[in-house]
């Protein structure tokens, strides 16, 4: 039986880490988490680019326009929407998950899904490099491995 999985092996080109303003203090540690991932796993610094939106609502849009430019092979999405009084997290939320996986679809790029979507601010920090361990870092690992399992696969062709 032929077996086909993604690995850790470092990608060629430029990763976008895409990262909202909202919450900045934890989406700061994921941005943090996801670029250090990176690092340990060969990409270079200079493969990185930062691009900074007001919140999680203005990643899929973004994100889109960074994948139809042709710039990079991969996206780290990273936010947070925390659980109010209101309707307003089931809007964000489910609009940052679902744009995101319909840039991924359209573009056929990794989109790492880096948006915690947490009641508290305590569960939003033990999601960013607390007890739950960093949930930024394991979105950029997502996004290697899924760019080392899409070159497999374009080889089957």
């Amino acid at each position: 039986m032929q077996r086909i999985e993604g690995s850790y092996a470092p990608p060629q080109g430029r990763i976008a880490l895409l990262a909202s303003r909202f919450n900045e203090l934890v989406v700061a540690r994921l941005v943090e988490g996801a670029r250090d991932a990176l690092l340990r796993h060969g990409v270079a610094e200079a493969q990185l680019t930062l691009v900074r939106v007001p919140g999680a609502f203005e990643l899929p849009p973004t994100a889109d326009k960074l994948a139809g430019s042709g710039a990079f092979v991969g996206i780290v999405a990273l936010g947070c929407v925390i659980r109010g009084d209101t309707a307003h997290f089931d809007y964000v939320a489910g609009g940052a998950a679902n744009g995101l996986m319909q840039v991924a679809l359209d573009h056929g790029l990794p989109v790492g899904f880096g948006v915690l979507t947490v009641d508290t601010l305590e569960q939003a920090l033990d999601r960013a490099g607390g007890k739950a361990g960093n949930k930024g870092a394991d979105a950029a690992l997502t996004v290697i491995e899924q760019l080392n399992l899409q070159a497999q696969l374009e080889q089957l062709a």
